[in-house]
């Protein structure tokens, strides 16, 4: 196999785990868009009058009022949509490489067979 072919393999592998963790992080940023969404939900159904707390390290804080919370949890929400959506085109772009980089080691395989 020409030194050539290995790397192309070796970028391969490299390009599969890069994938992989891509989609994970992804996966972990849908989490907590779907927990953040939720939370809001529950903070739309809460009365003023409800005591509500965030969790702060270890600890809950009270927080100062229900308009303070939702903001704080929306201007999170806006994050994590804005970290998925670079996430999905990230996610895109390497798939479409590692498809492109797959085709030309088997291609190159194929070929190295037939000249043996």
């Amino acid at each position: 196999m020409s030194s050539q072919l290995q790397d192309q393999i070796n970028r391969l592998q490299q390009l599969r785990s890069q994938v992989q963790m891509i989609a994970q992080q992804r996966q972990q940023i849908e989490l907590q868009l779907r927990e953040t969404e939720e939370a809001l939900k529950e903070i739309e159904n809460a009365s003023e009058k409800t005591p509500i707390y965030k969790s702060v390290g270890a600890i809950l804080i009270k927080t100062k009022g229900k308009n303070e919370i939702k903001k704080e949890l929306t201007s999170n929400k806006e994050s994590l949509e804005l970290r998925k959506t670079t996430l999905e085109k990230q996610e895109g772009r390497s798939r479409e490489k590692l498809n492109e980089l797959q085709s030309k080691v088997e291609n190159a395989l194929k070929l190295a067979g037939k000249g043996t």
